[in-house]
Protein backbone atom coordinates (compact mmCIF):
# COMPACT_ATOMS: atom_id res chain seq x y z
CA UNK A 1 0.00 0.00 0.00
CA UNK A 2 1.44 3.47 -0.52
CA UNK A 3 3.17 5.55 1.84
CA UNK A 4 4.98 8.44 0.82
CA UNK A 5 6.59 8.50 4.69
CA UNK A 6 7.69 4.57 4.24
CA UNK A 7 11.30 3.59 3.74
CA UNK A 8 10.52 0.53 1.81
CA UNK A 9 10.87 0.72 -1.84
CA UNK A 10 7.50 -0.93 -3.03
CA UNK A 11 5.57 1.42 -0.57
CA UNK A 12 6.91 4.97 -1.20
CA UNK A 13 7.23 3.49 -4.98
CA UNK A 14 3.91 1.89 -5.03
CA UNK A 15 2.90 -0.07 -8.61
CA UNK A 16 -0.69 0.45 -8.08
CA UNK A 17 -0.63 4.14 -7.05
CA UNK A 18 1.41 4.67 -10.16
CA UNK A 19 -0.75 2.29 -12.13
CA UNK A 20 -4.13 4.49 -11.00
CA UNK A 21 -2.31 7.55 -11.34
CA UNK A 22 -1.63 6.45 -14.73
CA UNK A 23 -5.73 5.87 -15.34
CA UNK A 24 -6.93 8.86 -13.41
CA UNK A 25 -4.52 11.11 -16.14
CA UNK A 26 -5.84 9.51 -18.98
CA UNK A 27 -9.68 9.38 -17.70
CA UNK A 28 -8.86 13.57 -17.94
CA UNK A 29 -6.59 14.32 -20.42
CA UNK A 30 -9.19 16.18 -22.00
CA UNK A 31 -11.39 17.27 -18.88
CA UNK A 32 -10.58 20.91 -19.62
CA UNK A 33 -12.34 22.08 -16.13
CA UNK A 34 -10.08 20.01 -13.99
CA UNK A 35 -6.68 20.71 -16.40
CA UNK A 36 -7.43 24.50 -16.47
CA UNK A 37 -7.49 24.45 -12.12
CA UNK A 38 -4.29 22.55 -11.64
CA UNK A 39 -2.52 25.03 -14.80
CA UNK A 40 -3.99 27.93 -12.55
CA UNK A 41 -2.72 25.95 -9.08
CA UNK A 42 1.25 25.54 -10.52
CA UNK A 43 1.01 29.36 -10.97
CA UNK A 44 2.05 29.86 -7.10
CA UNK A 45 5.11 28.33 -8.36
CA UNK A 46 4.80 25.76 -5.57
CA UNK A 47 4.59 22.51 -7.84
CA UNK A 48 2.10 19.71 -8.49
CA UNK A 49 1.48 16.26 -6.85
CA UNK A 50 2.15 13.40 -8.95
CA UNK A 51 -1.15 12.99 -10.08
CA UNK A 52 -1.57 15.91 -11.14
CA UNK A 53 1.07 16.41 -13.18
CA UNK A 54 0.51 13.14 -14.50
CA UNK A 55 -2.72 15.04 -16.17
CA UNK A 56 -0.64 17.79 -17.12
CA UNK A 57 1.98 15.64 -19.41
CA UNK A 58 -1.22 13.63 -20.55
CA UNK A 59 -3.27 16.43 -21.55
CA UNK A 60 -4.25 16.53 -25.35
CA UNK A 61 -5.66 20.28 -25.61
CA UNK A 62 -4.03 22.28 -27.32
CA UNK A 63 -4.36 25.61 -25.82
CA UNK A 64 -3.83 24.26 -22.30
CA UNK A 65 -0.47 22.85 -23.85
CA UNK A 66 0.64 26.09 -25.19
CA UNK A 67 -0.37 27.25 -21.43
CA UNK A 68 2.49 24.95 -20.08
CA UNK A 69 5.16 26.01 -22.09
CA UNK A 70 4.40 29.30 -21.03
CA UNK A 71 4.26 28.75 -17.61
CA UNK A 72 7.44 26.45 -17.23
CA UNK A 73 9.22 29.50 -18.88
CA UNK A 74 7.97 31.83 -16.28
CA UNK A 75 9.16 29.55 -13.58
CA UNK A 76 12.35 29.13 -14.85
CA UNK A 77 12.68 32.68 -15.20
CA UNK A 78 11.82 33.32 -12.20
CA UNK A 79 13.55 31.28 -10.21
CA UNK A 80 16.81 30.55 -12.35
CA UNK A 81 17.10 33.72 -14.02
CA UNK A 82 18.68 33.02 -17.71
CA UNK A 83 21.82 31.18 -15.94
CA UNK A 84 22.94 27.70 -17.38
CA UNK A 85 25.11 25.99 -15.12
CA UNK A 86 28.15 24.30 -16.88
CA UNK A 87 29.62 20.99 -16.11
CA UNK A 88 31.45 17.80 -17.81
CA UNK A 89 31.37 14.67 -16.51
CA UNK A 90 35.08 12.71 -15.65
CA UNK A 91 35.02 9.11 -15.76
CA UNK A 92 37.63 6.85 -13.73
CA UNK A 93 36.62 3.66 -14.70
CA UNK A 94 34.29 1.40 -15.93
CA UNK A 95 35.27 -1.93 -14.99
CA UNK A 96 31.58 -3.21 -14.18
CA UNK A 97 30.10 -6.73 -12.26
CA UNK A 98 26.33 -5.76 -13.55
CA UNK A 99 24.86 -7.11 -16.73
CA UNK A 100 22.56 -3.90 -17.64
CA UNK A 101 21.24 -4.87 -20.35
CA UNK A 102 21.02 -1.26 -21.64
CA UNK A 103 24.62 -0.32 -20.78
CA UNK A 104 28.22 -1.24 -22.44
CA UNK A 105 29.72 -1.24 -19.60
CA UNK A 106 27.91 -4.90 -18.52
CA UNK A 107 30.37 -7.10 -17.55
CA UNK A 108 29.60 -9.76 -20.59
CA UNK A 109 30.38 -6.97 -22.90
CA UNK A 110 34.02 -7.87 -24.59
CA UNK A 111 34.29 -5.34 -27.58
CA UNK A 112 34.87 -2.84 -24.87
CA UNK A 113 38.57 -2.07 -23.24
CA UNK A 114 38.26 -1.97 -19.82
CA UNK A 115 39.92 1.02 -18.27
CA UNK A 116 41.21 2.73 -14.87
CA UNK A 117 42.56 6.14 -14.62
CA UNK A 118 45.47 6.04 -12.18
CA UNK A 119 46.24 9.45 -9.83
CA UNK A 120 48.53 10.22 -12.31
CA UNK A 121 46.08 10.13 -15.02
CA UNK A 122 43.26 11.82 -13.22
CA UNK A 123 45.81 14.67 -12.72
CA UNK A 124 46.14 14.98 -16.24
CA UNK A 125 42.13 14.50 -17.15
CA UNK A 126 41.89 17.34 -14.92
CA UNK A 127 44.20 19.65 -15.93
CA UNK A 128 42.59 19.47 -19.46
CA UNK A 129 39.75 19.94 -17.76
CA UNK A 130 40.57 23.19 -16.14
CA UNK A 131 41.98 24.94 -19.32
CA UNK A 132 39.05 24.41 -20.56
CA UNK A 133 37.38 26.43 -18.01
CA UNK A 134 35.03 24.09 -15.89
CA UNK A 135 35.12 24.36 -12.05
CA UNK A 136 32.78 21.23 -11.47
CA UNK A 137 32.64 17.62 -12.12
CA UNK A 138 30.51 14.67 -12.34
CA UNK A 139 32.40 11.57 -11.28
CA UNK A 140 31.33 8.29 -13.03
CA UNK A 141 32.24 5.05 -12.51
CA UNK A 142 31.20 1.35 -13.16
CA UNK A 143 30.28 -0.82 -10.13
CA UNK A 144 33.23 -3.25 -9.32
CA UNK A 145 33.81 -3.52 -5.62
CA UNK A 146 37.75 -4.72 -6.84
CA UNK A 147 38.50 -2.53 -9.62
CA UNK A 148 36.86 -0.30 -8.57
CA UNK A 149 36.42 0.04 -4.47
CA UNK A 150 34.88 3.13 -2.45
CA UNK A 151 38.51 4.01 -1.50
CA UNK A 152 39.62 4.33 -5.11
CA UNK A 153 37.36 6.89 -5.54
CA UNK A 154 38.10 8.53 -2.51
CA UNK A 155 41.47 9.17 -3.31
CA UNK A 156 40.43 10.36 -6.60
CA UNK A 157 38.40 13.13 -5.18
CA UNK A 158 41.12 14.48 -3.03
CA UNK A 159 43.29 14.13 -6.10
CA UNK A 160 41.07 16.27 -8.14
CA UNK A 161 40.54 18.86 -5.11
CA UNK A 162 44.28 18.89 -4.71
CA UNK A 163 45.02 20.25 -8.08
CA UNK A 164 45.94 23.94 -8.52
CA UNK A 165 46.84 24.98 -12.70
CA UNK A 166 47.55 28.56 -13.35
CA UNK A 167 44.00 30.02 -12.66
CA UNK A 168 41.85 27.00 -12.71
CA UNK A 169 40.85 24.33 -9.93
CA UNK A 170 37.68 22.12 -9.51
CA UNK A 171 35.48 23.32 -6.91
CA UNK A 172 32.64 21.33 -6.70
CA UNK A 173 33.10 17.17 -7.00
CA UNK A 174 29.45 15.66 -7.65
CA UNK A 175 29.40 11.97 -7.15
CA UNK A 176 27.53 9.42 -9.81
CA UNK A 177 28.23 5.72 -8.39
CA UNK A 178 26.56 2.74 -7.46
CA UNK A 179 24.29 2.42 -4.48
CA UNK A 180 26.21 1.51 -0.82
CA UNK A 181 26.43 1.72 2.76
CA UNK A 182 25.15 4.68 4.70
CA UNK A 183 28.87 4.22 6.07
CA UNK A 184 30.20 5.08 2.75
CA UNK A 185 27.94 8.02 2.12
CA UNK A 186 29.04 9.44 5.42
CA UNK A 187 32.77 8.70 3.72
CA UNK A 188 31.88 10.54 0.49
CA UNK A 189 29.94 13.50 2.65
CA UNK A 190 33.45 13.69 4.47
CA UNK A 191 35.19 13.58 0.91
CA UNK A 192 33.45 16.84 0.24
CA UNK A 193 31.41 15.54 -2.56
CA UNK A 194 28.84 18.22 -3.93
CA UNK A 195 25.50 16.25 -5.03
CA UNK A 196 25.22 12.34 -4.64
CA UNK A 197 23.63 11.31 -7.98
CA UNK A 198 22.23 7.68 -8.66
CA UNK A 199 19.43 7.39 -11.65
CA UNK A 200 16.85 4.98 -10.38
CA UNK A 201 16.52 3.93 -14.45
CA UNK A 202 13.32 2.57 -14.07
CA UNK A 203 10.60 2.81 -11.36
CA UNK A 204 9.08 -0.85 -12.33
CA UNK A 205 10.21 -3.38 -10.38
CA UNK A 206 9.14 -6.09 -12.74
CA UNK A 207 11.41 -4.26 -15.49
CA UNK A 208 13.99 -3.06 -13.61
CA UNK A 209 14.74 -6.58 -12.46
CA UNK A 210 14.66 -7.58 -16.10
CA UNK A 211 17.37 -4.66 -17.16
CA UNK A 212 19.67 -5.78 -14.31
CA UNK A 213 19.68 -9.62 -14.64
CA UNK A 214 23.09 -10.35 -12.81
CA UNK A 215 24.75 -8.13 -10.47
CA UNK A 216 24.18 -5.83 -6.87
CA UNK A 217 21.73 -3.98 -8.95
CA UNK A 218 19.50 -6.42 -9.19
CA UNK A 219 18.24 -5.56 -6.14
CA UNK A 220 15.47 -2.81 -6.52
CA UNK A 221 15.18 -1.98 -3.15
CA UNK A 222 18.98 -1.62 -2.26
CA UNK A 223 19.02 0.72 -5.57
CA UNK A 224 15.83 2.31 -4.87
CA UNK A 225 16.48 3.01 -1.30
CA UNK A 226 19.79 4.84 -1.53
CA UNK A 227 18.65 7.95 -1.65
CA UNK A 228 17.09 7.82 1.97
CA UNK A 229 20.81 5.91 2.89
CA UNK A 230 22.92 8.83 1.41
CA UNK A 231 20.95 11.36 3.29
CA UNK A 232 21.37 9.34 6.99
CA UNK A 233 24.87 9.25 5.84
CA UNK A 234 24.74 13.53 5.61
CA UNK A 235 24.94 14.35 2.32
CA UNK A 236 22.29 17.15 1.78
CA UNK A 237 21.82 17.22 -2.24
CA UNK A 238 20.77 14.25 -4.05
CA UNK A 239 20.36 13.86 -7.55
CA UNK A 240 17.57 11.28 -9.76
CA UNK A 241 16.72 10.34 -12.95
CA UNK A 242 15.42 8.11 -14.90
CA UNK A 243 16.98 7.02 -18.54
CA UNK A 244 13.69 7.53 -20.56
CA UNK A 245 13.15 4.31 -22.96
CA UNK A 246 13.83 1.67 -20.77
CA UNK A 247 10.06 1.68 -19.60
CA UNK A 248 6.89 3.51 -20.63
CA UNK A 249 7.54 7.25 -20.04
CA UNK A 250 4.38 8.22 -17.98
CA UNK A 251 5.21 5.13 -15.28
CA UNK A 252 8.72 6.21 -14.73
CA UNK A 253 7.66 10.23 -14.61
CA UNK A 254 5.12 9.21 -12.24
CA UNK A 255 7.22 7.18 -10.32
CA UNK A 256 10.22 9.74 -10.34
CA UNK A 257 8.03 12.52 -9.17
CA UNK A 258 6.82 9.97 -6.73
CA UNK A 259 10.34 9.77 -5.34
CA UNK A 260 11.14 13.05 -4.99
CA UNK A 261 7.86 13.46 -2.97
CA UNK A 262 8.82 10.71 -0.53
CA UNK A 263 12.34 12.50 -0.25
CA UNK A 264 10.73 15.54 1.00
CA UNK A 265 8.18 13.93 3.23
CA UNK A 266 10.25 11.38 5.28
CA UNK A 267 14.08 12.94 4.85
CA UNK A 268 13.20 16.66 5.22
CA UNK A 269 13.97 17.76 1.68
CA UNK A 270 13.99 17.07 -2.42
CA UNK A 271 16.00 16.03 -4.99
CA UNK A 272 18.44 18.88 -5.55
CA UNK A 273 18.36 17.88 -9.19
CA UNK A 274 16.56 15.70 -11.45
CA UNK A 275 18.40 14.56 -14.98
CA UNK A 276 16.15 13.37 -18.06
CA UNK A 277 18.48 11.26 -20.18
CA UNK A 278 17.12 9.17 -22.96
CA UNK A 279 18.47 5.94 -24.26
CA UNK A 280 21.24 6.15 -27.02
CA UNK A 281 23.26 4.30 -28.94
CA UNK A 282 26.81 3.24 -27.14
CA UNK A 283 28.89 0.07 -28.23
CA UNK A 284 27.24 -3.39 -28.39
CA UNK A 285 23.77 -1.20 -27.50
CA UNK A 286 20.97 -0.59 -30.48
CA UNK A 287 18.16 1.76 -29.44
CA UNK A 288 16.28 -0.24 -31.92
CA UNK A 289 15.94 -2.79 -29.06
CA UNK A 290 14.12 -0.81 -26.95
CA UNK A 291 10.51 -0.28 -27.83
CA UNK A 292 9.73 2.27 -25.44
CA UNK A 293 12.04 5.32 -26.86
CA UNK A 294 10.73 8.61 -26.72
CA UNK A 295 10.20 10.98 -29.78
CA UNK A 296 11.37 14.85 -29.01
CA UNK A 297 8.09 15.89 -28.90
CA UNK A 298 7.26 13.62 -25.89
CA UNK A 299 10.96 14.60 -24.27
CA UNK A 300 9.65 18.15 -24.70
CA UNK A 301 6.36 17.38 -22.71
CA UNK A 302 8.13 15.90 -20.07
CA UNK A 303 10.91 18.51 -19.41
CA UNK A 304 7.86 21.61 -19.74
CA UNK A 305 5.52 19.41 -16.91
CA UNK A 306 8.82 18.74 -14.57
CA UNK A 307 9.72 22.07 -14.42
CA UNK A 308 6.04 23.04 -13.45
CA UNK A 309 5.55 20.04 -11.00
CA UNK A 310 8.90 20.54 -9.03
CA UNK A 311 9.65 24.09 -9.93
CA UNK A 312 12.59 24.00 -6.69
CA UNK A 313 14.91 21.34 -8.52
CA UNK A 314 17.33 22.11 -10.85
CA UNK A 315 17.21 20.06 -14.11
CA UNK A 316 19.95 18.53 -16.28
CA UNK A 317 20.75 17.90 -19.54
CA UNK A 318 23.48 15.66 -21.18
CA UNK A 319 25.64 15.77 -24.50
CA UNK A 320 23.40 12.73 -24.98
CA UNK A 321 21.13 15.16 -26.62
CA UNK A 322 21.76 16.89 -29.65
CA UNK A 323 22.88 20.78 -30.13
CA UNK A 324 19.43 21.38 -31.87
CA UNK A 325 17.55 19.39 -29.24
CA UNK A 326 19.22 20.78 -26.28
CA UNK A 327 18.04 23.97 -27.22
CA UNK A 328 14.57 23.53 -27.47
CA UNK A 329 14.35 22.31 -23.68
CA UNK A 330 17.07 24.78 -22.73
CA UNK A 331 13.79 26.93 -22.82
CA UNK A 332 11.28 24.44 -21.43
CA UNK A 333 12.82 24.43 -17.49
CA UNK A 334 16.69 22.65 -18.04
CA UNK A 335 18.66 24.40 -15.92
CA UNK A 336 22.42 22.60 -15.75
CA UNK A 337 24.20 21.25 -19.25
CA UNK A 338 27.34 19.58 -19.54
CA UNK A 339 29.89 20.74 -22.30
CA UNK A 340 32.81 19.84 -24.04
CA UNK A 341 32.30 15.98 -22.74
CA UNK A 342 34.16 13.19 -22.88
CA UNK A 343 32.37 9.77 -21.86
CA UNK A 344 35.23 7.62 -22.21
CA UNK A 345 37.59 6.86 -19.62
CA UNK A 346 40.22 9.34 -20.30
CA UNK A 347 39.77 11.36 -23.47
CA UNK A 348 39.71 14.48 -21.75
CA UNK A 349 44.22 14.42 -22.02
CA UNK A 350 43.85 12.63 -25.37
CA UNK A 351 42.01 11.85 -27.69
CA UNK A 352 40.98 7.88 -27.35
CA UNK A 353 42.41 5.86 -30.26
CA UNK A 354 39.33 4.34 -32.17
CA UNK A 355 40.16 0.89 -31.14
CA UNK A 356 40.18 1.47 -27.52
CA UNK A 357 36.72 2.63 -26.85
CA UNK A 358 35.81 2.60 -23.48
CA UNK A 359 32.74 5.02 -23.88
CA UNK A 360 29.63 4.85 -21.66
CA UNK A 361 27.68 6.28 -24.61
CA UNK A 362 27.82 8.44 -28.12
CA UNK A 363 28.60 11.85 -27.38
CA UNK A 364 25.70 13.74 -29.97
CA UNK A 365 26.57 17.38 -29.06
CA UNK A 366 30.36 16.93 -29.57
CA UNK A 367 31.11 20.98 -29.58
CA UNK A 368 34.03 22.20 -27.51
CA UNK A 369 33.10 24.42 -24.17
CA UNK A 370 33.62 27.81 -25.70
CA UNK A 371 31.61 27.27 -28.57
CA UNK A 372 28.95 26.26 -26.70
CA UNK A 373 29.46 29.10 -24.22
CA UNK A 374 29.09 30.87 -27.27
CA UNK A 375 25.78 29.57 -28.31
CA UNK A 376 24.50 30.56 -25.02
CA UNK A 377 25.38 33.62 -24.77
CA UNK A 378 23.85 33.98 -28.94
CA UNK A 379 20.47 32.81 -27.01
CA UNK A 380 20.53 35.07 -24.28
CA UNK A 381 21.75 33.09 -21.23
CA UNK A 382 24.49 33.38 -18.75
CA UNK A 383 27.18 30.57 -18.58
CA UNK A 384 27.97 30.16 -14.99
CA UNK A 385 30.65 27.93 -13.45
CA UNK A 386 29.11 29.26 -9.84
CA UNK A 387 29.69 26.55 -7.26
CA UNK A 388 29.46 28.99 -4.30
CA UNK A 389 26.21 27.48 -2.97
CA UNK A 390 28.17 24.19 -2.11
CA UNK A 391 31.29 26.47 -0.32
CA UNK A 392 29.11 28.26 1.69
CA UNK A 393 26.73 25.98 3.12
CA UNK A 394 23.48 26.52 1.20
CA UNK A 395 22.66 22.99 0.62
CA UNK A 396 20.00 20.75 1.30
CA UNK A 397 17.13 22.49 3.13
CA UNK A 398 18.84 25.57 3.71
CA UNK A 399 19.20 25.74 -0.40
CA UNK A 400 15.84 24.26 -0.98
CA UNK A 401 14.06 26.93 1.47
CA UNK A 402 16.13 30.01 -0.80
CA UNK A 403 14.83 28.36 -4.13
CA UNK A 404 11.52 27.92 -3.19
CA UNK A 405 11.00 31.35 -2.17
CA UNK A 406 12.84 32.99 -5.27
CA UNK A 407 15.82 34.35 -2.81
CA UNK A 408 18.35 32.43 -4.16
CA UNK A 409 18.58 34.79 -7.12
CA UNK A 410 20.10 37.57 -4.96
CA UNK A 411 23.07 35.49 -4.54
CA UNK A 412 23.18 32.86 -8.06
CA UNK A 413 22.74 36.12 -10.72
CA UNK A 414 25.91 37.87 -9.31
CA UNK A 415 27.54 34.83 -8.16
CA UNK A 416 26.59 33.66 -12.13
CA UNK A 417 27.73 36.79 -13.75
CA UNK A 418 31.53 36.62 -11.48
CA UNK A 419 32.66 33.21 -12.78
CA UNK A 420 31.08 34.14 -16.21
CA UNK A 421 33.64 36.59 -15.91
CA UNK A 422 36.84 34.39 -14.63
CA UNK A 423 35.82 32.30 -17.68
CA UNK A 424 35.87 35.00 -20.33
CA UNK A 425 39.60 36.43 -18.48
CA UNK A 426 41.20 32.40 -18.96
CA UNK A 427 39.49 30.89 -20.68
CA UNK A 428 37.73 32.24 -23.71
CA UNK A 429 37.68 32.89 -27.30
CA UNK A 430 38.16 36.57 -28.45
CA UNK A 431 34.58 36.16 -29.90
CA UNK A 432 32.92 35.00 -26.96
CA UNK A 433 34.49 37.02 -24.41
CA UNK A 434 32.99 40.13 -26.33
CA UNK A 435 29.89 38.52 -26.40
CA UNK A 436 30.07 37.66 -22.69
CA UNK A 437 31.58 41.13 -21.48
CA UNK A 438 27.93 42.92 -23.09
CA UNK A 439 26.23 40.38 -21.28
CA UNK A 440 27.80 40.90 -18.31
CA UNK A 441 27.49 44.81 -18.45
CA UNK A 442 23.51 44.09 -18.72
CA UNK A 443 22.80 41.71 -16.32
CA UNK A 444 24.64 43.64 -14.26
CA UNK A 445 21.78 46.22 -14.49
CA UNK A 446 19.23 43.95 -13.69
CA UNK A 447 20.51 43.13 -10.18
CA UNK A 448 17.81 44.63 -7.97
CA UNK A 449 19.69 45.30 -5.34
CA UNK A 450 22.07 48.41 -5.30
CA UNK A 451 24.33 47.04 -2.71
CA UNK A 452 24.80 44.04 -4.16
CA UNK A 453 25.36 45.26 -7.50
CA UNK A 454 28.03 47.66 -5.95
CA UNK A 455 29.78 45.24 -4.96
CA UNK A 456 29.94 42.76 -7.67
CA UNK A 457 30.70 45.60 -9.86
CA UNK A 458 34.20 45.72 -7.58
CA UNK A 459 34.67 42.19 -7.94
CA UNK A 460 34.41 42.61 -11.46
CA UNK A 461 37.11 45.01 -11.35
CA UNK A 462 39.21 43.03 -8.92
CA UNK A 463 39.17 39.82 -11.77
CA UNK A 464 39.92 42.10 -14.85
CA UNK A 465 42.92 42.94 -12.79
CA UNK A 466 43.88 38.85 -11.47
CA UNK A 467 41.77 38.08 -8.76
CA UNK A 468 39.63 34.98 -8.38
CA UNK A 469 37.14 33.25 -6.84
CA UNK A 470 34.71 35.55 -5.03
CA UNK A 471 31.57 34.70 -4.24
CA UNK A 472 27.93 35.80 -2.71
Amino acid sequence: MYNIKSKKAEEFIDNQEILDTIAYAEENKNNETLIDEIITRAGDFKGLSHREAAVLLACELEDQNKRLVILAQEIKKKLYGNRIVMFAPLYLSNYCVNGCVYCPYHHKNTTIKRKQLSQAEIVKEVIALQDMGHKRLALETGEDPVNCPLEYVLESIKTIYSIKHKNGDIRRVNVNIAATTVENYRRLKDAGIGTYILFQETYHKENYEMLHPTGPKHNYAWHTEAMDRAMEGGIDDVGIGVLFGLNTYRYDFVGMLMHAEHLEAAMGVGPHTISVPRICPADDIDTNDFSNAISNEVFEKIVTVLRIAVPYTGMIVSTRESQASRERVLKLGISQISGGSCTSVGGYDHPEPEDENSSQFDVTDTRKLDDIVNWLLEMGHIPSFCTACYREGRTGDRFMQLAKSGQIVNCCQPNAIMTLKEYLEDYASADTKAKGEVMIQRELQSIPDDKVRAIATGHLTQLSAGKRDFRF
